[in-house]
């Protein structure tokens, strides 16, 4: 079918500058944040509004053109590159970026509002939105519900699906969903939204999000631990739960990622010496009660020391220090990156397993492997590891991506699937993991999400080549 058509029939409904033709100007869309995607497409489709969105998938429909919906970009498995036959139109949802309502318990947001953006709008009416990550400053709402994105505040708050009160989202025929409304209780069968939520763009274009927001202004502090392995991490995580609700992240991380980070990013320093082989970072925000989040702190990690369940600690004594903590922990991506080719990934375990997953089975990937630095970090509170495998010394970049790599990869994601665990956490399964996904995923998931994606995308529109095949 013809581009040329589509693009005719756009001419009388959206305005001028939401159809973009200019090779420069669409150049930067076409490679993914990691860089290992590259796609092709004639025009970028910039909407401003639900209509012009509808407008945009009635047409697309009609003609038979593709359509890749974006926000930010920064999709760490491809999810938001076109095709590079060409096929497909993006459309970039970065100009829907209103704030439509807010007030101290919801937000209602356009799908391109960037999170650090609505961190400083709910801030402002005494509020905060509880999903953090160090994308904050590109990542767009749409996209983090696309992906049920997780990020730091999973262990108290849940994922960006436990964030979502409603949703506004173009549907297959120009159809627009609308619960904004924010129902608490609606049993017309199964949720859209939900549907809509991790789908990463194959159902439909979600367009507007009702948001829950939680009080603000908390007083937050954070402690780094030093601790001997996993095993007493996790000990010490079960130690926090049963005394207060007040922690919001725990976060394991090992001294190798710790090292990475010092060696190559500037102006960052290790919080304890002498080094310890597994460390933690702990926030904790101020309770109803009068105790702020350093006393919490303090009393808590007091507590574990007699218990013999840290090595060493040390308490932020100002907000700017809690910032160089959570910088160390931010920059362990940036850091292994600089540090040579790995397969990287994003992978979730019972909680209980991920000890052993980061010991007994790392080991056993080093060995199958010889020359390779198996290691992980993440959010052990909700069983979230970025799993990193090193390639051997002299690999090219392009390690990850060959035999080998892929090798270790398939390695890694069956020891994850026999443990119970998901190959994907919180970045989706975009084009990167979708063999993956078919390989390992038990048959009743993928006939229900093949079904779902008949019957919802019958024209197969909806970001060709995610997901699914």
């Amino acid at each position: 079918m013809s581009q040329q058509a589509f693009l005719d029939q756009l001419q009388n409904q959206l305005a001028p500058r939401a159809i973009v033709t200019d090779p420069e100007r669409i150049a930067p869309w076409l490679t993914d944040w990691r860089g290992r995607w590259h796609g092709k497409a004639s025009v970028l489709l910039e909407p401003s509004t639900t209509a012009e969105v509808a407008a945009i998938v009635a047409a697309a429909e009609a003609h038979g053109v593709a359509l890749v919906p974006q926000g930010g970009n920064s999709s760490m498995v491809g999810g938001a590159t076109p095709p590079d036959d060409g096929s497909a139109a993006i459309l970039s949802l970065r100009r829907m970026n209103g704030i439509r309502h807010i007030a101290p318990d919801h937000a209602i947001v356009e799908a391109g509002v960037i999170l650090e953006h609505l961190h400083a709008a709910a801030e402002d009416v005494g509020a905060r939105f509880p999903l953090d990550l160090g994308a904050r400053g590109s990542a767009t709402v749409g996209g983090l519900a696309a992906t049920n994105a997780g990020g730091v505040q999973v262990l108290r708050f849940g994922t960006m699906r436990a964030q979502v009160l409603g949703m506004e989202a173009v549907l297959s025929g120009g159809l627009v969903h609308d619960s904004l409304g924010g129902l608490k209780k609606d049993n017309r069968g199964p949720s859209l939204d939900h549907l809509l939520i991790g789908a990463e763009g194959t159902l439909g274009i979600i367009t507007a999000l009702r948001l829950r927001l939680v009080p603000g202004r908390v007083e937050r502090t954070a402690a780094w631990v030093g601790v001997a392995g996993p095993e007493q991490a996790l000990a010490l995580l079960r130690f926090v739960e049963a005394r207060t609700d007040r922690v919001e992240a725990f976060e394991l991380i090992p001294a190798a990622s710790l090292a990475r980070v010092l060696r190559h990013i500037p102006q960052t320093r290790a919080p304890l010496s002498p080094p310890h082989a597994w460390n933690v970072l702990i926030e904790a925000v101020a309770t109803g009660e009068g105790e702020v989040g350093g006393q919490v702190l303090e009393r808590l990690l007091s507590e574990a020391s007699e218990a013999g369940l840290l090595a060493d600690a040390v308490i932020a004594q100002s907000g700017e220090q809690t910032e160089q903590f959570w910088r160390l922990r931010h920059s362990i991506s940036e850091a292994e990156r600089t540090d040579g080719p790995a397969a990287q990934h994003d992978i979730s375990l019972p909680v209980e397993r991920v000890p052993a997953f980061l010991t007994g089975d790392a080991r056993a990937i080093e060995a199958a492997f010889p020359g390779t630095e198996a290691n992980g970090y993440g959010h052990l509170g909700d069983g979230n590891v970025h799993f990193h495998v090193r390639a051997p010394g002299g690999a090219d970049r392009g390690w990850a991506d060959g035999d080998e790599g892929k090798a270790v990869s398939r390695m890694v994601h069956d020891l994850v699937t026999s443990a119970g665990g998901s190959i994907s956490a919180e970045h989706g399964i975009g084009q990167m993991k979708k063999d993956e996904l078919a390989r390992l995923a038990p048959p009743a998931r993928m006939q229900a999400l093949r079904a779902i994606k008949r019957a919802m995308d019958p024209h197969g529109i909806f970001n060709p080549g995610k997901l699914l095949d």
